[in-house]
């Protein structure tokens, strides 16, 4: 009887612990959600989202990335880049107030997420001279 509550008790100390690890991790990350937010967000001055995901497919490609899946309707396209090393990403665009779109990008080297500015500076670099040169309608 004894033996029994005291592996009771043990199982749920561990589960107890367990659980506590778990949050812990989940608020102490590495860099706040904010800054990483704020990393993968833009905001673009145009309400046509139509063209936006178009630019935003025509980008990823010219940055060497296969389409793996676009909807046009929830806003939201995935994508691979197959060269040293494998990355996805996944773009997500939603209103942001009356006159803008929020462009959103999610990187993932095989399944650790990308946190560092470089690659995401790099694509809305990219999309953003996508976005002048259409309204430019340069081809």
């Amino acid at each position: 009887m004894r033996l029994g509550k005291i592996v009771n008790l043990l199982a749920l100390s561990a589960m107890l612990a367990g659980c506590a690890y778990t949050a812990k991790d989940l608020l102490d990350t590495p860099e706040s959600q904010l800054k990483i937010r704020s990393i993968q967000s833009r905001g673009f001055d145009t309400t046509d989202r139509e063209k936006m995901l178009r630019a935003i497919i025509a980008t990823l490609q010219d940055l060497g990335f296969v389409i793996d899946h676009a909807d046009v309707n929830l806003g939201s396209i995935s994508a691979t880049k197959l060269e040293r090393y494998l990355l996805k990403l996944t773009v997500t665009i939603h209103p942001r107030g009356s006159t803008q779109l929020m462009v959103r990008a999610n990187a993932r080297y095989n399944v650790t997420p990308v946190l560092e500015p470089e690659p995401y500076q790099q694509f809305f670099a990219a999309l953003s001279r996508a976005m002048f040169l259409d309204a430019q309608q340069i081809d």
